[in-house]
């Protein structure tokens, strides 16, 4: 599974799939899906996507999620294709969040395979709040119309509507916790850093759901920071009074962050890529 993945980190990192042109992305997306039995995409505004592969009444579904949209650390002359390079045990250009991209990407081709839960993967567009801040001149319309966590919130929004819920949802992204070193880190208190207030049962389940994952991995990093997670965490548990959605991140170390030439060790996303398919294995044993 990891040839795959590096195969598609390094394909999507080459795609000026800015924010506010995360479109540019979709055409590699929908080939790999394209080619794996019984994916079927489901209809969700604007720039985001959403697939599911599997339909068992029996299983629950649970949800892998990454962000389709880059910082542009360019400018307006950006070449049409981005530089990246695999190196000795890393690999180096706009790994945030491509890094992820190629995991879930890797994830579903291996879930065609494998008796896993339903499934569900989310591609969320406007990630990134940099541009809005520093350059929205970069955006389309200057940014206008386009808020952070817009393409998160219009995915679970999207769920919400056809009452397709996860039980869980898995954002790999990129964290700089790491400063230069290998690692992995598991975000999960989402509620300490957006507006909702959790439930009884979400936080146990939320609990629950990180034993897990350090039985798995007992080297697994706990911390908190922000991304896609939050806005997965507070979208589905403020409309919904049924099974709380447990939302967190599982993120491989980057360096150096939020600038040109990012860094991701291939180690790392492999040991990722093992977690997730364990924890996924475990959830129908």
């Amino acid at each position: 599974m990891i040839q795959s993945a590096i195969k598609h980190i390094t394909n999507t990192a080459e795609v000026p799939s800015f924010s506010t042109y995360e479109e540019r992305l979709h055409p590699y997306i929908r080939s790999v899906f394209e080619d794996i039995p019984g994916s079927q995409e489901i209809e969700v505004e604007g720039n985001s996507l959403i697939f599911q592969i599997g339909d068992n009444s029996d299983k629950p579904f649970i949800a892998v999620a990454a962000h389709l949209d880059k910082i542009n650390h360019y400018g307006v002359d950006y070449p049409k294709k981005l530089p990246v390079e695999i190196t000795t045990g890393q690999i180096e250009g706009a790994m945030d969040d491509c890094a992820g991209l190629g995991m879930v990407l890797a994830l579903a081709e291996k879930s065609a395979e494998e008796d896993w839960p339903n499934m569900l993967f989310f591609f969320s567009e406007m990630e990134e709040s940099k541009g809005l801040k520093e350059h929205p001149e970069l955006l389309r319309n200057n940014g206008k119309g386009y808020d952070y966590g817009m393409g998160a919130k219009r995915i679970a929004n999207r769920c919400l509507e056809l009452d397709l819920l996860p039980e869980l949802a898995i954002t790999l992204d990129t964290t700089p916790l790491f400063k230069g070193k290998q690692g992995l880190a598991l975000y999960s208190k989402h509620w300490e850093l957006n507006d909702l207030d959790p439930s009884g049962e979400l936080i146990e389940q939320t609990e629950k759901t990180v034993a897990r994952f350090i039985a798995i991995d007992p080297k697994i990093k706990l911390d908190n920071n922000t991304n896609d997670f939050l806005h997965y965490g507070e979208e589905f548990n403020q409309q919904t009074t049924a099974q709380p959605v447990v939302s967190v991140a599982l993120e491989p170390a980057i360096y150096p962050y939020h600038q040109r030439g990012e860094r991701v060790f291939i180690d790392d996303i492999e040991r990722g890529l093992d977690i997730v398919s364990a924890y996924l294995s475990d959830t129908v044993s």
